[in-house]
């Protein structure tokens, strides 16, 4: 049975300051605690006997949005700039196409999982199919996995490894993204 859990409606996963862009590792960390938030919605709507509509569509609307933008912050800039930053020493090129790859294949289970919450919300459903119940399991279990490795291994050494000018760079392109002009940032 779901544990009872209380969240708040505005923000069910928690908040991340738009300030916190100028320091990109920072913000991606806090991301990151986010998803877990994500990752316990998704084990609690899996496992209630009802379906939670409210809770249904903050999971939904936070995988069409926030986590698309957070895998694009990885995707295009992060992963790039550190790739160019490895020493051949740090050995962590393979880890980062791994989490390459879990990126693809997650964005297909989410949008699977966000079509079957809404079609479940549209038709007023009481209670989740259980194909839907499995996707978000299998996404919880297997988002954990990919935030500890990222949390482990790729922010330390993304911490170590890209320059004040890479990271500038970096909270630039994620502020933008976002629509925000980031102080002291002439674009």
């Amino acid at each position: 049975m779901a544990r009872a859990r209380r969240r708040d409606p505005a923000a069910p996963f928690g908040r991340c300051e738009p300030k916190l862009l100028s320091r990109p590792l920072e913000f991606i960390h806090v991301e990151h605690l986010r998803h877990r938030e994500l990752c316990q919605a998704a084990e609690d709507l899996a496992e209630a006997e009802t379906l939670d509509r409210r809770l249904a569509e903050a999971v939904v609307n936070f995988l069409r949005s926030e986590m698309t933008l957070h895998v694009i912050d990885e995707e295009e800039d992060l992963f790039p700039v550190l790739r160019r930053r490895l020493k051949p020493s740090d050995e962590a090129g393979r880890i980062i196409g791994l989490l390459s790859g879990e990126h693809a294949a997650d964005e297909k289970l989410s949008q699977e999982i966000a079509s079957g919450l809404s079609a479940a919300i549209d038709a007023k459903a009481t209670a989740l199919p259980k194909p839907i119940r499995n996707a978000l399991l299998a996404f919880a279990d297997r988002q954990r996995r990919h935030l500890s490795v990222e949390n482990a291994i790729v922010l330390p050494l993304a911490s170590q490894r890209l320059s004040k000018r890479d990271l500038d760079e970096i909270a630039r392109r994620m502020a933008a993204r976002r629509g925000i002009r980031l102080r002291g940032s002439s674009t």
